[in-house]
């Protein structure tokens, strides 16, 4: 794509065209090296149009009813005249590295509204939760217009810690039950997050909800909040009824304006936006190292060497990285 047809898909993009959009994203998340340079130029183009959104991560394991909850919240936003994105990850098989990107089907009535862009994409290899272009979608979608983003991770347990570093405010779902399940929550997801959700708080469960956000409460009192002046609420709903949807987006809204208040919002971007350059950075030098034909040349012979036991693993790394910097 030359520079002149990726300036005309930024300019449709920005006037809220949803194939252009969709045309957009594509491009950024293809790893065909013919595509990187015009990927870079429509970013440029449309991060200036960017960062008018709330952004907002949503992370639980399996079967915690992330997908319902997104559907139930979105639905509201767009009933309060908000535009609402939302960029799905769907985890990747090992083996074929295929998706099933199921994530419109489960939010059926959410994808039948015009107000609403869903948006499934492969995590591939990348750890953490999400896709390594969601960053890149989640710029995109607020230049097309879209004033709420929400991230919906893998969904794979403890390691998507990622969203919390792209995103306003990091909401953890979690399922009703205490004791051993209590145990089990690594302290590390729990203390990144910035509300805490029991789901599924109906019908048998209701009351095994209510206990577990006791036990919730609880155990956050001898953890170290993530930001100072934010005391982490827990609250029981059912994304499946959707009756607590208005109050959540209150605490969100007031999330949003006490950390805008106090400037917290625009130093976080910018944290994020400078730990991201340094990602792309370590990303981008691997990718290189690779591609270099004096690594590749070397690099067959040093595997060998390491996997009989005649190399360390780190000497070997030492000496391709050497190679590449042409020591």
């Amino acid at each position: 794509m030359s520079a002149a047809n990726a300036t005309e898909l930024a300019a449709h993009v920005l006037e809220g065209d949803r194939r252009a959009l969709a045309q957009a994203i594509t491009l950024i998340e293809s790893q065909r090296p013919e595509d990187r340079n015009s990927g870079r130029l429509l970013l440029e183009e449309l991060v200036p149009h960017s960062g008018k959104s709330v952004r907002i991560g949503i992370s639980g394991v399996p079967g915690v009813g992330k997908s319902t909850f997104i559907e139930s919240l979105g639905n509201h936003l767009i009933d309060q005249g908000h535009r609402v994105a939302v960029l799905a990850v769907d985890p990747s098989s090992a083996i074929s590295g295929g998706s099933i990107l199921g994530d419109k089907t489960r939010m059926e009535r959410l994808s039948q509204r015009v107000e609403a862009f869903i948006r499934p994409s492969p995590a591939g290899a990348t750890l953490g939760g999400v896709a390594r272009r969601t960053r890149e979608t989640m710029l995109i979608t607020e230049a097309a217009g879209f004033d709420v983003v929400l991230v919906e991770t893998v969904g794979v347990g403890q390691s998507e810690t990622t969203v919390s570093r792209m995103t306003d405010m990091f909401v953890l779902m979690l399922l009703p039950g205490g004791g051993d399940e209590l145990q089990g929550i690594k302290r590390g997801i729990v203390e990144l997050a910035d509300l805490i959700l029991v789901n599924k708080a109906d019908g048998n469960l209701e009351l095994t909800a209510e206990q577990s956000v006791t036990d919730y409460r609880k155990a956050l009192m001898f953890m170290h909040p993530r930001s100072a002046n934010w005391e982490v609420p827990v609250e029981a709903c059912s994304a499946l009824k959707g009756e607590q949807t208005k109050s959540i987006w209150k605490i969100i809204q007031q999330f949003q304006s006490s950390r805008d208040a106090e400037g917290l919002i625009n130093s976080n971007r910018a944290h994020q936006a400078k730990n991201w350059m340094w990602n792309e950075i370590s990303n981008g030098l691997v990718e290189r190292l690779k591609a270099n034909p004096e690594v590749a040349e070397k690099a067959a012979e040093l595997e060998q060497a390491v996997i009989t036991n005649k190399l360390s693993p780190t000497t070997a790394a030492d000496e391709l990285m050497d190679i590449f910097a042409g020591k």
